[in-house]
């Protein structure tokens, strides 16, 4: 007699995928990611502010200067005088950036808890306020169906009701979170 195991396996979650129509698009690392980005740019603006205060008795000009020849020099052996002057010119422009971006980089991860925090408090906010309105949105849609569905086996009377009715819905619209970026709102503005 052959025994053979019962492989009874039951899956107590939901298999349906909920629509992405009324799920909320407010995530806390793409409100992070925007944080970092300012931190970042205005880690430049100090590090190229910071260059240029250093640059005042042309201290660090001589240095990129040197070192920019250098690394050209080391680099290209035989080349023509004019391509030596471009290509230091080049390197010196990009050691500059490096400076700068460097800087940047040191601002952005001494803001990082910072980001942290900020990030999950606007996410949360932003959150609740789209949650509020994508459930206005679902129940002003379904307001709207019943209404067309009233419509299409009414009376005269229950027309001109149901079309005062839809006046004052279009007044009472849900409005869009003031954070959202609409071309709608900037085209009203023009």
């Amino acid at each position: 007699m052959r025994i053979s195991a019962i492989n009874n396996s039951y899956s107590f979650t939901s298999t349906e995928q909920p629509s992405k129509k009324n799920q909320n698009p407010i995530s806390k690392t793409g409100e992070k990611a925007i944080l970092t980005k300012a931190a970042f740019i205005g880690g430049l603006g100090i590090g190229a502010r910071c260059l240029l205060e250093l640059a005042d008795g042309d201290f660090l000009g001589e240095i990129f200067g040197k070192n920019a020849e250098k690394i050209v020099n080391k680099q290209y052996k035989n080349i023509s005088a004019n391509k030596k002057i471009m290509l230091t010119i080049g390197v010196f422009c990009g050691l500059v950036a490096a400076f700068v971006s460097g800087f940047a980089l040191l601002y952005t991860l001494f803001k990082a808890p910072n980001i942290n925090y900020q990030g999950n408090v606007n996410a949360f906010k932003k959150g609740k306020d789209m949650d509020v309105y994508i459930k206005g949105n679902s129940a002003e849609k379904e307001i709207y169906t019943q209404m067309n569905e009233k419509a299409q086996n009414a009376s005269p009377e229950e027309k001109a009701k149901l079309k005062e009715q839809y006046m004052l819905m279009k007044k009472a619209k849900n409005r869009v979170p003031d954070f959202v970026n609409t071309g709608l709102t900037n085209n009203k503005k023009s």
